[in-house]
């Protein structure tokens, strides 16, 4: 059976930790973000773990087991 390939645009958008936990970036951070509250792009800065019911959706995609 071939390798499976990693999905690219997930790839893109996820990262291990050293640990092996996945993390994402938080959404409603890339544009338009005058009027929003500083309050609100700080909270959404950095990143968070993915939760449990996207883990083994995305683990596939980045072709781990």
């Amino acid at each position: 059976m071939p390798k499976m390939k990693t999905h690219r645009g997930a790839a893109k958008r996820f990262k291990a930790t050293g640990s092996g936990k996945l993390q994402r970036q938080h959404a409603m951070r890339s544009h338009l973000l005058e009027k929003k509250p500083s309050k609100r792009t700080r909270r959404l800065a950095g990143e968070v773990e993915i939760s449990d019911g996207d883990r083994n959706r995305v683990k596939r995609l980045l072709g781990r087991r």
